[in-house]
């Protein structure tokens, strides 16, 4: 770590940048910004971070701070409001933290077009407030969404049961603004949806964890809000849940969610036995009622169970269930991302003792266990992943397990890629190594 960053040079860092004027750059210490300290302390030790945080209000501001970064081989951590900063692997020698709280604007919003570039620091649930307004939203249901930033789940590739029909965060990005590690800006795609320009290195961006750089702004398409919702969450035993998998898939149903549901799910929050299978239709109203009613006769020959949720009722059950596959209830719960080839999902599921969700089309999904697991048991987890077509990655977990267990599970030549792609964006290391 470069000893040199402290806040006594806050006077000298103001003079090198122009333009600069009352709070358009912030350098704070641990102790003034204690909603942070106390985030970090609950998931991740202080000594893993820098004890300083940079918060530029403007990404021009942004952009020469970066400059002087690159000039004095101070290496940065770009953060959002922090929400997902114990995510993967430790970030370790940096000097500050970066935060794009600040650089919150909506640039534009083509309500004909269902299109909105947003600075990249607004929070999820601001932008999803000023869409509703117009009538759209965005099919991003990312976790902490009271304050999460666009480019922390950018970033972190971060959705969730949406992805049935909407696909993941990189599928709804039409373009993509970040700044380098000398401090230019870089742009990919556009601000329309038929724009393909630059496709590749939006892929690149999505899931980054802030390696290549920093995001400034995005370019989303939204979608027209859905007349009506709701949610059927079918149980029983799992070669039906199986067979009913299958059914959907083949069928012409058109889902916005479609998760299989583990055991331990089922059982906490008292759907019935078995595993599960929790399917959501929004839209037109006969077609959702429609809908609906052809899974609830499937489910009948195969001796399932079903719930139904509607109104306030759903709205809570879609709040609830993050609680336990995304956040970090106790100081040794451990999350996992996982991918896997959908028709092996309910094996996978049927190995686990915790709390899980994985979505039927893609395989892709979330787990968390409470109970203390230990290393080899998420090394052999990992293994049936790779040996399905999948992986398994470690997001939350305390820090000795971490250090035991190589937290992303790259496999074949992709990490080296990665590596590769890492030197071409960042030569100088600017940016905080996360691989």
């Amino acid at each position: 770590m470069n000893k040199n960053f402290s806040t006594r040079y806050l006077e000298e860092i103001q003079n090198k940048l122009s333009n600069i004027k009352g709070d358009s750059l912030e350098i704070l210490e641990w102790n003034q910004f204690s909603k942070e300290e106390e985030r970090i302390n609950q998931v991740i030790l202080k000594k893993y971070l820098p004890p300083y945080l940079v918060i530029p209000q403007s990404k021009a501001i942004l952009s020469q701070f970066l400059t002087l970064c690159s000039e004095h081989g101070w290496v940065i951590l770009p953060i959002g409001n922090g929400t997902k900063i114990h995510w993967g692997k430790l970030p370790e020698n940096c000097d500050v933290m970066v935060s794009t709280r600040k650089i919150n604007r909506i640039i534009d919003h083509s309500i004909d077009d269902l299109t909105v570039t947003v600075e990249s620091g607004m929070k999820i649930k601001d932008l999803q407030n000023i869409l509703v307004l117009k009538g759209q939203f965005l099919p991003i249901d990312a976790c902490f969404p009271e304050s999460a930033t666009i480019g922390g789940i950018v970033a972190t590739a971060n959705t969730g049961s949406w992805r049935q029909r909407y696909g993941g965060v990189r599928d709804l990005l039409l373009g993509i603004s970040f700044l380098r590690g000398d401090g230019k800006e870089a742009k990919a795609g556009g601000r329309v949806v038929k724009n393909v320009a630059g496709y590749d290195l939006m892929k690149l961006f999505t899931g980054s964890y802030g390696n290549l750089g920093i995001i400034t702004d995005v370019t989303f398409r939204t979608f027209p809000l859905p007349e009506n919702s709701l949610t059927l969450v079918i149980t029983g035993e799992k070669e039906s849940i199986y067979q009913l998998q299958k059914t959907v898939l083949a069928s012409g149903l058109t889902p916005t969610a479609a998760d299989l549901i583990s055991e331990s799910l089922v059982k906490i929050f008292d759907f019935g036995f078995g595993f599960g299978l929790i399917v959501r239709f929004q839209g037109i109203t006969e077609s959702v009622r429609q809908q609906s009613l052809q899974i609830q006769a499937w489910c009948k020959p195969l001796n399932l169970s079903t719930q139904t949720y509607e109104n306030q009722s759903e709205l809570q059950l879609w709040q609830d269930l993050p609680q336990k596959t995304y956040y970090s209830d106790f100081d040794n719960t451990v999350t996992c991302k996982v991918g896997i080839l959908p028709t092996e999902a309910i094996n996978f599921l049927e190995k686990i003792d915790g709390f899980g969700l994985i979505n039927i089309s893609s395989g892709i999904g979330k787990i968390s266990f409470n109970n203390g697991i230990k290393s080899h048991q998420l090394i052999n987890l990992r293994q049936f992943c790779q040996e399905k077509g999948g992986f398994l990655s470690i997001l939350t977990a305390p820090i000795y397990l971490k250090k035991q267990i190589e937290t992303w599970g790259y496999t074949g030549n992709g990490l080296k890629m990665m590596r590769i792609i890492k030197q071409n964006f960042d030569p100088k290391n600017v940016f905080c190594h996360r691989l």
